[in-house]
């Protein structure tokens, strides 16, 4: 599924890391938006690295689930490409 991630966090040190560890699970589209297609294991594995760099009373997430219905009439103008689910092959 395909989850939108947007953020806003005053303090510099922990918004670097909170964006460096979301570039392991997706794509930076903007600089506090992440897209990312996720399976459930890996949305919960997702969810957790959140939980362990913010401080609640100080910082905003959300993660928006972006349904396959809703997928279809998703509109980029300007620059940008939709990311797009790629096979991915373990030799």
């Amino acid at each position: 599924m395909r989850y939108l991630v947007t953020y806003d966090i005053p303090d510099d040190k922990r918004r670097t890391k909170l964006a460096k560890m979301l570039e392991d699970f997706g794509d930076r589209v903007q600089y506090s938006v992440f897209e990312c297609i996720l399976d459930k294991e890996h949305l919960h594995r997702m969810i957790a690295g959140i939980n362990n760099i913010i401080i609640e009373k100080e910082d905003s997430v959300r993660v928006y689930p972006l349904c396959a219905s809703c997928e279809k009439d998703i509109k980029i103008m300007g620059q940008g490409d939709m990311i797009k689910i790629e096979n991915i092959y373990i030799i």
